[in-house]
């Protein structure tokens, strides 16, 4: 066993030659002469890994991309933002008119401000009717009246509260805010226009977080079944071709997708970011995902063990 272990340990670090043996070719079939030729190789050890080659396209993660509109109807009068810029969670992105709403709200601050005092005069009522109870001056009917205005008015003003509680939230949508950090992907209205939102809520800005993409991988039915959440995966996309990133297989799509009676299913690749090189969405991703991998394993140059016609050399190794 030792002498074994010897002889390929001898065998991986020696040279190899190896010899491919034709009678026949291209050139040398009218001459009606054999040729042999040889080439050597060095022999090493290293890792083997078998990949699957596929086909994707950046996208946002869920939630990467927001369409920021606006709750209810109005002018816009501000929209300090274009396309590019970069904005920062609650920063202002547009403000409509609020000169109808914040009368509203002043006229329901008026409401509390009447209904306070009435609150305050009803419990002075109750306190002296109380008072006089007790000295035998004041009935039962006289308590039980007193008690009821003084519920009354302390419901009407708790009422007040809640008006103007709803009518500073609505005049706070007038403010519309970033509710993510990203960049302006597309800015869809412009100071002095009117919206609508009675039906649908109006878009006005599209944030896109540039730090929260992924890679949707379409892998053909036939290699679908060799791939598996945690492997490892590599990409290149056509404007850094020369820039492979690296990236992990954190899920895989159970519904197929077909296209032109070819099956394919979505798998999806978390990568990492590099800071000099800028991904953006709908960038095509050659992507290799990485199903295999052997090590300490004899490996030998791809070009030694290939003829020029293409065919496999015989390998005879020599130590």
């Amino acid at each position: 066993m030792k002498t074994n272990h010897k002889r390929w340990f001898l065998a991986a670090m020696g040279l190899v030659t190896i010899t491919g043996f034709y009678s026949w070719s291209a050139d040398n079939q009218l001459s009606g002469t054999n040729q042999q030729e040889r080439r050597t190789g060095k022999v090493s050890i290293g890792s083997l890994t078998e990949t699957v080659i596929a086909t994707g396209v950046i996208r946002p993660m869920v939630g990467a991309e927001v369409n920021v509109g606006s709750r209810i109807s109005g002018t816009v009068v501000s929209l300090p933002v274009e396309v590019g810029d970069r904005v920062e969670i609650d920063q202002l992105l547009a403000e409509l008119d609020n000169t109808a709403l914040e009368a509203a709200a002043d006229q329901v601050r008026a409401d509390v401000a009447l209904a306070q005092p009435r609150v305050e005069l009803a419990e002075s009522i109750l306190k002296r009717r109380q008072r006089l109870a007790g000295q035998g001056l004041a009935s039962d009917e006289d308590l039980e009246t007193a008690d009821r205005d003084l519920a009354v008015e302390r419901a009407r003003l708790e009422a007040s509260k809640a008006r103007l509680r709803s009518a500073e939230i609505v005049l706070g949508y007038t403010q519309i805010t970033a509710p993510i950090s990203g960049v302006v992907a597309e800015v869809s209205t412009r100071a002095g226009e009117t919206v609508a939102a009675d039906f649908s809520s109006p878009t006005f800005v599209t944030i896109l977080d540039l730090d929260r993409l992924e890679v949707l991988t379409y892998v053909d039915e036939t290699d679908i079944g060799r791939v598996r959440v945690g492997q490892d995966a590599t990409f290149t996309v056509d404007t850094y071709p020369d820039q492979e990133f690296k990236a992990t297989v954190t899920a895989i799509q159970p519904r197929a997708e077909r296209q032109n009676s070819v099956v394919n299913y979505v798998v999806r690749l978390d990568f990492d970011r590099e800071d000099e090189y800028i991904l953006r969405p709908e960038m095509t991703a050659h992507v290799r995902l990485v199903v295999a991998q052997r090590d300490n394993a004899l490996t030998a140059p791809r070009d030694a063990l290939k003829r020029r016609d293409g065919r496999q050399f015989m390998v005879v190794m020599t130590c």
